[in-house]
């Protein structure tokens, strides 16, 4: 899959997009993912309007990336079953910054929303993330 529209013309589909986050999850060092544990990832063209709401995001192209769920750090035995954690992607914001920046190529910013997803995971902030990738 290259970062380029095919030969028909048309945008990365989901499914593209989909190859780029699993090739980026395989790429990351093993100990890195064996600690992610079992996180479902999903790409959808954009986020529900539920969860825009609850955001308070009004436009839809503003939001890359979502971690939903329990992170790692405050999840306890006691808890009861959670929800399955998931990260999703949303292509249609990624595309629009991809076109817009165009100092990345696509699989790197699939890889970097990935990535800031997973930090997430973790139970960093977007401030720790922000701090760890200036470093």
């Amino acid at each position: 899959m290259s970062d380029a529209p095919d030969a028909s013309g048309l945008a990365p589909s989901l499914d593209d997009l989909a190859a780029l986050a699993e090739a980026a999850f395989a790429a990351l060092p093993d100990d890195f993912r064996k600690m992610t544990g079992d996180v479902i990832f999903r790409v959808d063209d954009f986020a529900a309007k539920e969860v825009l709401d609850e955001l308070g995001i009004e436009d839809a192209f503003e939001l890359t990336g979502l971690y939903q769920g329990v992170d790692i750090g405050r999840r306890t035995l006691f808890d009861p079953s959670p929800q399955p954690s998931m990260i999703f992607l949303y292509r249609r914001p990624i595309l629009d910054e991809w076109v817009d920046r165009g100092d990345v190529t696509l699989a790197e910013l699939v890889s970097h929303v990935l990535v800031h997803e997973i930090g997430h995971h973790f139970g960093l902030s977007d401030d720790d993330i922000d701090a760890i990738e200036g470093d």
